[in-house]
């Protein structure tokens, strides 16, 4: 049965078509999503690292527009195909791009320290050591992500839909969000007038005269009202080196790093950040499916992580992800061709070096309110395709996720305040000062390590208590305190600018899971269930 063209996306009835309408709000949203990963890693190379452009332009950029290359090609084909057989034009391709949190842990936690500790050695090239840092930190990653492709399935299915999106929409709220959301009420001419357009388009399912994709409304007007409000920088453009940057293979630099022991030393950060990317990958499919695309979980991942391994051997430190926020794109009406965009513009913008001049042109403020609607569908999602008596679950669920998001905000003050520095380091000093402010930030702290893992593990317990089935919310309890005990959760070391995990025993939490899987077990024992529940 082939869908009918309806006017809210203007859908062809062709099943299989590369383009569709909707195509183009799909790939406004997912090209700043990821401008905005890319203006990241130039601004924390460059200005924390100290990356010179050749290396960042040269290497660091062309390594990203291979491994997004990558997973983009493969997903716009996989929905294709999803479309063709089931002659219905509904699939939407798997949104794929770099993790923000990954940026800031291979940034601060791998080739920061490696950069310090190089530095105090006497090493010729610091940078360089910290650059063949991150790339190794970013093949573990990758190949924790294949490695992970082949369990993933069965902790798909052993875990309930509310764990599951309850906690992408944790991080959707925190990372995505409230950052925009602040953003658009700093700058509110922009901000609040292209949000309302993106609410007519996508809330009030209204078209503009013309069939103009609501998304290029957006972006157009924002871009105008940046300029005419003095958002975007007055003057001439800024002066770029536009030439083309071929990706080249950098295995020297990654065998330097193997036999320099970066491995072992960025152990404690390499294995929760590739554990992270396939569960938040995990989450995504979920998603996806949830949203009515069912995707192949082992392949899918496998396409992921391989995107990850491409960045390291081409010179990215930065792995892949699939990307939060599938329900929202395929909301606008997007289809396949909005990934292959991405893919053809994100890689001209990485191999010509003309970063710095499209941020010019059109300010991230123009498309801040796309990426804002799509962590609100993304969070409304958990909610709408999960039984309404599992909402408190997912509600906690949410809230690991936005607590992360708000312990890295401290963090990014702290460090704002002249803090994380080697001069004035980050230390327990900071954790009684809070308190006297009544801020427990210790808890945030940790709570912010491994909190996919906590955010997944309390909401399926809180599931499984909701439908009764106490063992099995005991079950899952215990899971969080085997996990505590390998240090993937709640663990915490102190950094020069960061908290970093560190894979040692979270006795403290241990304890707390035990007795939550003790009361659990036990409550058949002391409990009954009311005549009228």
């Amino acid at each position: 049965m082939h869908d009918k063209p309806t006017p809210s996306t203007g859908i062809s009835p062709k099943p299989g078509a590369w383009f569709v309408a909707g195509d183009i709000d799909g790939f406004f949203g997912l090209a700043v999503d990821n401008l905005v990963q890319l203006l990241l890693i130039a601004a924390l190379c460059q200005g924390v690292l100290g990356f010179s452009g050749e290396l960042l332009y040269g290497h660091v950029l062309p390594g990203a527009a291979v491994s997004l290359v990558v997973g983009n090609l493969y997903y716009s084909v996989q929905a294709r195909r999803a479309a063709l057989k089931s002659g219905e034009n509904r699939h939407c391709a798997l949104p794929y791009g770099i993790n923000t949190v990954s940026v800031f842990a291979h940034v601060f936690l791998v080739m920061l320290p490696a950069k310090l500790a190089a530095q105090a050695a006497g090493a010729a090239d610091p940078v360089r050591v910290a650059w063949q840092a991150g790339l190794l930190a970013c093949l573990g990653s990758g190949l924790i992500e294949v490695g992970g492709s082949f369990v993933a399935e069965r902790i798909r299915k052993a875990t309930p839909r509310a764990a599951l999106l309850s906690t992408l929409a944790g991080v959707a709220l925190g990372f995505i969000s409230l950052g925009f959301l602040f953003r658009s009420f700093a700058r509110p001419i922009v901000g609040l007038t292209t949000f309302a357009v993106l609410m007519l388009v996508y809330f009030g399912r209204l078209k503009f005269r013309g069939r103009l994709p609501g998304g290029l409304v957006a972006v157009a007007l924002g871009t105008l009202l940046a300029w005419l409000t003095g958002i975007a920088p007055v003057g001439t453009a800024p002066e770029v080196d536009l030439a083309f940057y071929a990706p080249v293979p950098v295995l020297g630099d990654l065998l330097a790093a193997l036999s320099g022991g970066h491995w072992l030393t960025f152990l404690s950060v390499i294995i929760p950040m590739g554990v992270f990317n396939v569960i938040g990958s995990l989450q995504n499919i979920e998603a996806a499916e949830a949203a009515g695309d069912s995707y192949d979980t082992r392949s899918s991942l496998m396409v992921n992580g391989a995107g990850t391994l491409a960045a390291a051997v081409f010179g990215s430190c930065f792995p892949t992800t699939i990307y939060i926020g599938h329900p929202g794109w395929k909301a606008m009406g997007a289809r396949v061709g909005y990934s292959l965009l991405n893919a053809v513009v994100i890689t001209l913008i990485c191999l010509t070096g003309s970063l710095a001049l499209i941020a010019w042109a059109v300010p991230i403020d123009a498309g801040m309110a796309i990426v804002l609607w799509i962590g609100i569908v993304i969070t409304a999602q958990a909610f709408e395709a999960t039984p309404r008596v599992h909402a408190p679950a997912v509600v906690l669920g949410i809230l690991p996720g936005v607590g992360a998001w708000g312990a890295m905000m401290a963090k990014a003050g702290l460090r704002a305040g002249g803090m994380g520095t080697p001069q004035n380091p980050f230390s327990p000093e900071l954790l009684p000062i809070f308190a006297r402010a009544d801020v427990w930030i210790d808890g945030a702290f940790a709570l912010e390590q491994g909190f996919i893992f906590t955010a997944m593990l309390l909401a399926a317990a809180t599931v499984c208590v909701i439908e009764r089935k106490l063992m099995k919310a005991a079950l899952w309890c215990l899971i969080g305190a085997g996990l505590s005990v390998t240090g993937l959760m709640h663990a915490y070391q102190w950094t020069v600018g960061d908290t970093a995990l560190t894979l040692t025993p979270a006795w403290p939490w241990v304890w707390g899971y035990l007795a939550m899987a003790g009361i659990f077990a036990l409550a058949p024992l002391v409990t009954v269930v009311p005549e009228d529940a």
